[in-house]
């Protein structure tokens, strides 16, 4: 029932009701942090309000995932993940947990599509190819009903 697909583009330009951003473990304080990937254009085109959220939950487990407003954009939400250790290094487990989690929060909160990055594969040292076969076969263990944007990143 799960539905995916692999799209190049612009993560925040997909038309899905809620977006993943891949973050850290929450541990640094957001305004603290040079942000890069996805997390910088969230904050350019969404404003402050999801990251000064984010923070009251605290530092997250890796793999765990958090639901915030999504600021300026038109998604629904955001659900940030923590798919990078405090070395900013992603492994095939906090990739994998991360696409769980964020998919039970998008179940859970009753959105019908998601888009989510190549999450680790840039701020992780992951790389593309890793972080796209390992997210896809944890999509493909789910049975949800939702459609998946799987974006690869191209300007």
């Amino acid at each position: 029932m799960t539905t995916v697909r692999i799209v190049e583009g612009d993560l925040l330009e997909q038309p899905a009701e809620v977006i993943v951003n891949a973050w850290n473990r929450n541990v640094i304080p957001w305004w603290l942090l040079w942000m890069t990937g996805v997390s910088r254009a969230i904050k350019r085109r969404a404003g402050v309000a999801p990251f000064r959220e984010l923070a009251r939950h605290g530092p997250m487990p890796l793999g765990s995932a958090v639901q915030t407003g999504s600021g300026a954009l038109p998604c629904r939400a955001i659900i940030h993940v923590a798919g990078i250790d405090l070395l900013w290094r992603a492994s095939e487990r906090s990739v994998r947990d991360s696409v769980r989690h964020a998919v039970d929060l998008a179940v859970a909160g009753g959105f019908r599509s998601l888009a989510l990055p190549l999450i680790g594969a840039q701020s992780g040292k992951m790389g593309e190819a890793r972080s796209e076969a390992i997210i896809l076969d944890e999509l493909a263990r789910r049975d949800v009903p939702l459609e998946v944007w799987v974006v690869r990143y191209r300007p």
